[in-house]
């Protein structure tokens, strides 16, 4: 996922609502997520499917990492 363009990236609630087909293609043309704010305050992101999809894999396969680390620290570390 490309990092959040802060001039592009964060727009009101109202904003997106009117404009959402616009900003789904940009948040898929683009790979980056789109901040939605309501208030002010940070309330909903806007991703990609794929890019989701791929953030997922990459939560599993720490998660997995983790939990082997976890199971070796509990062996003493040693095989």
């Amino acid at each position: 996922m490309q990092k959040l363009r802060i001039d592009q990236g964060i727009r009101p609630l109202p904003e997106v609502r009117n404009g959402m087909a616009t900003f789904i293609k940009q948040v898929h043309d683009t790979k980056r997520p789109v901040i939605i704010t309501q208030h002010g305050k940070g309330v909903a992101v806007l991703l990609d499917a794929h890019e989701f999809e791929a953030m997922q894999e990459k939560i599993e396969l720490l998660s997995d990492i983790q939990t082997s680390l976890n199971q070796l620290e509990g062996q003493g570390g040693h095989p």
